[in-house]
């Protein structure tokens, strides 16, 4: 195995450089890259994995770096098991709403960069935010995730703040937003504080990379430069109050291993440093966009790479919901779904005000580039066609099971047992009110189905109620 050791470093430690440990990831690449041909050392990590307990980021590394086909292929096998196990066949569904494309930093890979003045800048009023969630409920969707630059003038927390309350307030026909979840630039406890009053679900910050020499090179101006204060956001989160947080990194910015190591130590520091790790983990690949070319980008990963990346996640942090947008496109999407993808956007669109006005051709106020263009319903139907259950569920935010409480019923399985019903139940809710004709009868066909699939018989008995009173305009029950 050679003399590798394992560096000394705190992941209780509350400072990014050393929960974050630049030597231990060089360390753990190397040890990776020098046992990718130790078949008994590589069989008896998967099989060790087998008890959905998850593995050590350098454990996971080497598991990246196999170079086998059987054992790579039994990666794979053991990802959707375990993703079955916990996850079963759901899928939630959710939508990103950009409020604002106004930003003060410099980030080379953004289009909304401070230096771009060809892009349209656009800020969403309260009155046009109305009309994005009217739209956005008129498609089906309950669940959000807000999306804004970071400008303290024309994006100040007081903004967002208010645009929650006013998403929260609106109820359109039987649409209603259930869970608003946030994705903003790196803040203070206060502000955190303040979001959590504002009852928002997930707070999401992407790292872009892990590599802080790199990172301040990618980030060259404005507040987004402070690599600490960026990384250590999540913990600031916590202590502010929020229970779920959600790390990822935009793969193709730093060579894929560094960040997928960094990726997996970001979340066992937050597991051992908080007491409860990440949320979700999404993980987005660098994409066209205006004004931002991915040739300039010499670390893009390759198909391969990406599906191999999903799959060993899945394996090592079991946990954990997993993320990807329309980022990819619908046959890369497909593969991911199985392999360990728990949550997907549909029907979106990445520019302000996009969802009640059509994009017009020359619209370049967007963040990036759609590869998956088809409306809520067409991704829908090919999810029910695929025998996933396309799930609109925001019951465990506003049942209390958040933080420590969802990760223990998470970590033991026991998830499932609110997830199915609640699962069908706002399935159903879609079909009565938003789907298709040809989308409706795929759904109740797959809700009968799945209905056998509950082995609590009085769950099951209960299921079948709420089923029935949805049929007959009620709305909103939840296990």
């Amino acid at each position: 195995m050679g003399d590798f050791k394992m560096y000394k470093y705190d992941p209780k430690s509350l400072k990014a450089e050393e929960f974050i440990n630049h030597e231990e990831i060089l360390e753990s690449i190397e040890y990776a890259k020098a046992n990718k041909s130790n078949r008994e050392l590589i069989e008896s990590i998967i099989e060790r994995a087998k008890d959905c307990k998850g593995l050590t980021h350098r454990e996971a590394a080497l598991l990246l770096e196999c170079d086998q086909q059987d054992l790579n292929e039994k990666m794979f096998s053991l990802a959707k098991e375990i993703k079955q196990k916990i996850y079963g066949n759901r899928i939630v569904m959710f939508a990103p709403l950009y409020l604002s494309n106004y930003c003060v930093n410099g980030c080379v890979y953004c289009p909304y960069h401070l230096k771009n003045k060809h892009i349209a800048r656009k800020k969403l009023t309260q009155e046009e935010i109305k009309k994005e969630v009217i739209a956005l409920q008129d498609m089906g969707h309950k669940r959000l995730a807000l999306e804004t630059g970071e400008d303290p003038v024309n994006n100040p927390i007081e903004y967002v703040l208010e645009s929650i309350k006013t998403i929260y307030g609106i109820k359109h026909k039987n649409g209603d937003i259930r869970r608003v979840n946030v994705n903003i630039a790196a803040t203070t406890v206060e502000n955190y504080r303040k979001l959590k009053e504002a009852g928002i679900g997930t707070y999401i910050l992407f790292q872009e990379t892990y590599n802080k020499a790199n990172y301040e090179l990618l980030h060259p101006t404005g507040p987004k430069h402070d690599y600490c204060y960026h990384t250590e956001a999540m913990d600031r989160a916590m202590e502010g109050g929020i229970d779920d947080v959600g790390i990822g990194v935009l793969f193709g910015l730093e060579m894929y291993r560094y960040d997928f190591v960094g990726l997996l130590m970001h979340a066992e520091h937050l597991e051992a440093a908080q007491g409860v790790g990440p949320h979700t983990i999404s993980v987005p690949r660098i994409c066209p966009a205006d004004d931002i070319d991915t040739d300039d980008f010499s670390n893009a990963i390759s198909d391969e790479i990406f599906h191999k990346i999903v799959a060993v996640i899945r394996i090592a942090v079991p946990y954990t919901g997993m993320i990807i947008s329309t980022r990819e496109s619908q046959k890369s999407r497909e593969k991911v779904l199985e392999l360990g993808v728990s949550q997907i956007s549909g029907g979106s669109k990445t520019s302000v005000g996009g969802y009640a006005e059509p994009e017009p051709e020359e619209d370049n106020s967007a963040q990036f580039d759609v590869s998956d263009t088809r409306t809520l319903d067409q991704v829908v139907n090919w999810l029910l066609d695929g025998g996933f259950i396309p799930s609109f569920c925001t019951a465990c935010y506003r049942e209390g099971r958040t933080g420590d409480r969802f990760m223990s019923l998470a970590k033991t399985g026991q998830i499932a047992n609110c997830c199915q019903p609640n699962a069908l139940l706002t399935l159903n809710e879609y079909l009565d009110d938003y789907a298709s004709e040809d989308t409706r009868k795929k759904g109740k066909a797959l809700i009968e189905r799945e209905l056998e699939n509950i082995t609590n018989p009085k769950a099951k008995e209960t299921c079948i109620k709420y089923l029935n009173a949805i049929d007959e305009g009620k709305r909103d029950f939840r296990f």
